[in-house]
């Protein structure tokens, strides 16, 4: 069965949701998303898997196999897409209209259209010259928590020792990027009348005394680990949200602050939420304030895949550009702790997602094509020994 176009493929996945959200009434199932490539990768040779993610109602990851022997390369892309605004956008979300070689809709570039560029290129290989396999993963719920990615390093599955993830980069391989963490701050002291403090306890005082140690550790971490390679050198630490208190004549009993910590390398999850932890016990400790912290985002560590890797010289070499990094965070670290090497490398442009509007220029599915057609040529069909 020959596949529809490519441009038929991705306004396929666009018109068909498939939204992360932590709020329930917006996140949606991205299963649909997922048959329609199975069917696609199917009709074309692959052997397919649909896997539901435990834990997660209504959440799968796909992966298609093509090929046979071990696993060479693995080409990974997420589902699932944002929330949207829809009255900040001048085209339909899931419209997928075409004007001037650019194809508008939500997902499209992040990432569908590297999904459906994926299902293209399996369609002109030949398994029977393969002596590896091609894996192909679609993710489940990357925007939210990583939840399908998380799902196969729990379960210590491994993908292929070279990674594509194929998150937009303008075809321009990035090989690391900060890490992410993000947590929620609670105190509880004592409410009581604001004209006399020793009949309560004031939670924002002692949230004061957190907004003090948490600057001091953040200039600390900059001081340590900066790191010249990143636009923002440093690690970062954002007060997203404060919030407390419900009248000015009344003592404050609870304030709750939420932060998102950008890591460099040379950084991690585990050690970077041990000492914030440690040090926000620490200063509230004198006040009798209690403290809880909640996980906002479990978080994912730096990634860094070594500039000798095998697939990062060769995506420099078809790309013609030196391996860099982004500040966004990607599934990538993930699939490094199961062994692979890892790069981001992958058509449309960063600055588009999560935006209105958004869309993939069209005029890069076709050199998008040709790279992963020499990266499997390298990586499924002449892989020489020592190179991975």
């Amino acid at each position: 069965m020959a596949l529809p176009t490519v441009e038929k493929m991705i306004a396929t996945l666009v018109a068909t949701p498939s939204i992360s959200s932590f709020d329930p009434g917006l996140d949606t199932s991205n299963r649909a998303v997922c048959e329609h490539l199975a069917g696609w990768f199917q009709s074309v040779g692959a052997r397919v898997e649909l896997n539901a993610v435990p834990g997660h109602a209504g959440k799968f990851n796909l992966l298609a196999r093509f090929g046979s022997g071990p696993p060479g390369l693995a080409l990974c892309g997420h589902t699932d897409t944002v929330p949207f605004d829809e009255a900040r956008w001048e085209h339909d979300p899931f419209g997928a209209q075409i004007k001037q070689n650019k194809l508008y809709g939500l997902g499209s570039a992040d990432m569908k259209g590297f999904l459906a560029i994926c299902a293209a290129v399996l369609a002109r290989q030949n398994a029977a010259r393969l002596n590896r396999q091609i894996v192909v993963l679609g993710s489940a719920d990357e925007e939210t928590g990583m939840f399908g990615a998380r799902a196969l390093l729990e379960q210590g599955q491994p993908l292929a020792p070279c990674v594509v993830v194929g998150e937009p980069t303008s075809l321009v391989p990035m090989r690391q990027h900060k890490g992410i963490l993000m947590e929620k701050i609670i105190l509880r002291g004592r409410s009581g009348h604001s004209s006399n403090p020793a009949l309560g306890n004031n939670a924002i005082d002692a949230m004061h005394e957190v907004l003090t140690e948490l600057k001091a550790w953040r200039v600390e971490m900059g001081e340590r680990f900066a790191h010249s390679d990143f636009a923002v050198p440093v690690p970062t630490l954002n007060f997203g949200r404060i919030s407390g208190g419900d009248n000015p004549n009344r003592i404050c009993a609870d304030a709750q602050l939420h932060i998102d910590v950008r890591l460099t390398p040379g950084m991690t999850v585990a050690k970077s939420r041990a000492s914030i932890r440690e040090r926000v016990a620490r200063v509230v400790e004198a006040s009798g304030v209690e403290v809880d912290f909640e996980v906002l985002f479990e978080g994912i560590d730096p990634l860094t895949t070594s500039a000798d890797a095998a697939i990062v010289r060769h995506c420099e070499a078809l790309s013609g550009h030196r391996a860099g990094c982004v500040n966004f965070g990607t599934e990538a670290p993930l699939f490094n702790q199961l062994g692979s090497d890892s790069v981001i490398f992958g058509p449309g442009d960063i600055d588009l997602a999560h935006q209105p509007n958004e869309y993939l220029d069209l005029r890069q599915i076709d050199p998008t094509e040709k790279m992963l057609h020499a990266l499997i040529d390298r990586f499924c069909r002449d892989v020489q020994p020592g190179d991975n």
